[in-house]
Order: C-alpha cells, then structure tokens, then sequence
C-alpha cells in the first residue's frame, strides 16, 4: 500500500500566491519566499513552512518575488510600478526602483550586484546595485508584457518569456537578442537550471525542456489538463507540475511516465518549485496557500515523521516546544520586528 502524501500547508495570504523561489542552502538552512496578490511577500523557512516575517511597503499586487542564493537580499516586483530590494535578515526596505508599468519578475545575479527586472512596458532593465542613482540598462525587443526573465550562463545571457508567445535568449555584453523561440501559445512559466543548462518551460498542457544555451528542444511532456508551472528536481530523476485542475503531478524525467498525482488545493495552481536539496516541492495557489509536498512520501524530513499507511500527520506541530526552538534556530535570520503583522501559523 503505497504512502499518503500529507502536505503542509503554509496560510497566511489572503488572496491567490502567483509566485514562489528558494534561497539556495545556507548555515540556516534554506529559505521560501512567496509573491501574492495580497501585496505582502512573506519570508518562511523552507523545510517546515514557518513563517518567518512580512515584507511590507507594496501598495499592489505582488507578482514576482526572488531570494538571492544566501538568503541575505529579498526583490519583489509589483502593480504598484515598482520592484524593491529588501534586507532579508531585517526585512528593511533596502531600494525602491520605479518603473513605467506593471513589474511582474525580478532575478539577482549571481554575485546579487544586479538585478533583472522586466512587465508590462515590454522592457528588460539591469540595475548595478552599487550604484541605485544610475540609469538602469534596457533591452527591448518583445511586444508585448514580460511575465518572467531570468539570468543563465554564469550571467553572461537573459531568457526572458512574454506575452507575445516568445522566449528570447539575450547576450549581456552586447544587449542585443540571441535566438527566439515562438509558440502557438502564450508560455506559462520558465525555470533555468544552472546545473546542465537546462530551461523548463509550461504552455497549454505541455511541458518542454530545452538546452538553454542553444534553445535547442530535448523534449516535450504532455500532462492532463493545462499547466500553469513545472520544475525539475535537482538531480534531474523527476519533475513536478501544476495547473487548472488544482492537481500537483509528479513526472519521470527519464520515461516521461506519470509516477504520482495529488490534490491538496483549493484553486488552481500557479506555481510549483523544488527546494534546492530536493526533498521537497512548494506549490502556490488561488486558494491563497502554499504548500509543501514530500519527494519521497514518508520519509522523516522537516516536520513530517515516518508513519505507516493509513495514518496522517498533523499540519504544523502544536508542541509550543518546537516552535521556540524552530525561532532560536533562526535568531541570526528573523526579522527584527514584526510590529504589524501576527504569525499565521
């Protein structure tokens, strides 16, 4: 009898979660941030979900959000026509850098000295964190809304996904457009892979991987209903994705067989991410939650336990025990106030 998937759920928003990324691992462990239209990022610690802090200072919509690799910087871009920088150790606002329309993505390289911005405006824009005053640099070349850009190539290259049904590659130096791939369709979601340079795009109900050098296609999935995202585990066994049918699945990467599939929301899924050691993946959702999903269903990781079939565990642990450890734990990453805001665990 095969292990009941017991997902954690994470509330706290109070409308959909549209976008989610991972801190890669650092002395505390790793990090997830969540981008909701509520306009209120939040910051939780990866493996178990709790909530960590708030950032606050949008005055819309929230549609993108990213971590730089040792969770010490947090971007958010937003309706408000702005993307912001923010200290995440203590969740100050760091920079404001405003736009001409709507932000919907934001990337930092890998050094976290630049960040890629890109929405509404159809423009690419890089901004030398050194240096906020100057003029930021602008790609132009799609035609319609940017929803997601993103570095590759050790930062020496741009993929960036828009409403006019194409994926364009960019060189940094000459800022001038690479390659293009076109679609019948509008792309749902991207995901670079740094570790064999590999690009997971979602469209309608296909799931497509490509070299990301190149744009070279290696190969297609089709799923059962329309995909809003996907993401491949580090290790490259398995990918998951998410949709319309409020259904997470979980692929093999090698057969294309569909191994697993669960429904554990309320609404559609809009966005679904490995953590960086692979033993879990975070979905985001209309329902306004996110949730986390074991990659081996059982196994004692984070606050699930071991258990035998036919028994479930509980969401979050009551013994008040763990919760004082889980924050002394992360005494060096807390935010320093939470003036306004409650835990929602």
């Amino acid at each position: 009898m095969a292990m009941r998937q017991t997902p954690l759920t994470c509330s706290g928003h109070t409308r959909p979660v549209v976008d989610l990324a991972f801190s890669g691992i650092t002395p505390y462990g790793y990090f997830l941030i969540s981008a909701c239209k509520d306009g209120k990022p939040m910051l939780r610690q990866g493996d178990t979900g709790d909530w960590i802090g708030t950032f606050l200072g949008h005055k819309g919509a929230v549609w993108g959000a990213t971590l730089n690799t040792d969770a010490t910087k947090a971007a958010t871009a937003a309706a408000d026509f702005t993307a912001k920088v923010w200290d995440a150790v203590s969740g100050d606002e760091v920079l404001t850098l405003a736009h001409k329309h709507i932000v919907k993505t934001v990337s930092f390289t890998q050094d976290s000295n630049c960040l890629l911005t890109g929405g509404n405006d159809k423009l690419l824009r890089i901004y030398d964190l050194s240096n906020p005053e100057a003029a930021p640099q602008e790609i132009a070349g799609h035609t319609s809304a940017i929803k997601k850009a993103l570095w590759c190539n050790d930062d020496k290259q741009i993929l960036s996904a828009a409403e006019d049904k194409t994926i364009r590659l960019w060189d940094r130096s000459s800022m001038e457009e690479v390659k293009t791939l076109s679609f019948d369709t509008s792309v749902s979601s991207m995901e670079y892979m740094s570790d064999g340079e590999i690009l997971v795009i979602t469209y309608g109900k296909t799931i497509a991987f490509y070299n990301a050098l190149s744009l070279e296609l290696i190969k297609t999935v089709e799923a059962p209903a329309p995909i809003n995202s996907a993401s491949l585990h580090p290790e490259k066994d398995f990918f998951v994705a998410g949709g319309d049918d409020f259904k997470l699945y979980k692929f093999d990467y090698s057969t294309k067989e569909e191994l697993e599939s669960y429904k554990g929301h309320f609404g559609p899924v809009h966005c679904v991410r490995f953590s960086p050691d692979g033993e879990l993946y975070a979905s985001g959702s209309e329902d306004g939650t996110l949730r986390l999903w074991q990659t081996a269903v059982g196994k004692t990781y984070g606050l699930w336990k071991c258990v035998l079939p036919g028994y479930f565990l509980p969401i979050h642990s009551p013994n008040p025990q763990y919760r004082s450890v889980s924050k002394l734990k992360l005494s060096q990453l807390c935010f320093q106030c939470f003036r306004t805001v409650k835990t929602p665990l």
